[in-house]
């Protein structure tokens, strides 16, 4: 992550998310604003964090990687997400690995600062436990994703991830097929299976294959078969 001074940016975004309201005047002094990158690794499994982070902009997705190498999407985030949370609660290491699927900005505080605030304590720990909750509830919906659902619905879930929409026009990120492995394993299933799957949803022009990437061809089509779920 690269830190950027940009004092009127991260007051926008202080307003933007209405996060004025959680923080003391003495703190808001010692926020700092960074960029992260696209591919960039947040944060890994075991790291020890020092500060938190609120994402204002981007996207990144969460996952978990077991002893023998396998991964699982947690899942995905968007505005208004926080790195270091439960961390800070708890005085634990990082449980799950952090990667920016997009360029993004944070807004970063250190713990020691924020054990140092008084005024807004309340406000702060209330905030802390709206977004914990969250949390849980996302994980344990993203449990029964991988657990209950066909592999075409979890394919579709986790392609509707990848894309974002604005100002009207519906913008799609590609994956790559040289990743499939990769994804087979994120969304718990094998690599020949998810090739079947991709080649049905090919043929029916929900999506198309070409020169090594994966593209959303038929929006409204891929939500139906993603059945109401997204790993976000």
């Amino acid at each position: 992550m690269k830190e950027i001074h940009e004092q009127s940016r991260l007051l926008g975004y202080l307003d933007q998310y209405k996060l004025e309201s959680i923080f003391s005047n003495e703190v808001k002094e010692y926020l700092t604003l960074h960029q992260f990158s696209k591919g960039e690794i947040l944060c890994s499994k075991g790291d020890q964090l020092h500060s938190m982070y609120f994402m204002v902009k981007g996207k990144f997705k969460v996952y978990a990687i077991s002893s023998e190498g396998n991964t699982l999407i947690v899942r995905f985030k968007t505005p208004l997400a926080i790195i270091g949370d439960v961390e800070f609660v708890n005085g634990m290491s990082v449980l799950n690995t952090v990667e920016a699927v997009s360029d993004g900005e944070l807004i970063g505080v250190s713990y020691d600062v924020l054990r140092t605030m008084q005024a807004k304590q309340v406000e702060f720990l209330q905030f802390l436990l709206k977004i914990i909750t969250e949390k849980l509830y996302t994980e344990s919906q993203s449990n029964s994703l991988n657990l209950l659902l066909p592999v075409e619905a979890r394919l579709a879930s986790y392609l509707l991830s990848l894309s974002s929409e604005g100002e009207g026009n519906i913008y799609h990120k590609e994956m790559r097929t040289t990743n499939l492995t990769e994804v087979a394993a994120l969304i718990g299933t094998s690599y020949r299976h998810l090739n079947r799957v991709i080649q049905k949803l090919v043929l029916e022009g929900i999506i198309e294959r070409n020169k090594g990437s994966l593209t959303i061809k038929d929006l409204p089509r891929l939500r139906e078969r993603a059945n109401g779920h997204i790993h976000e």
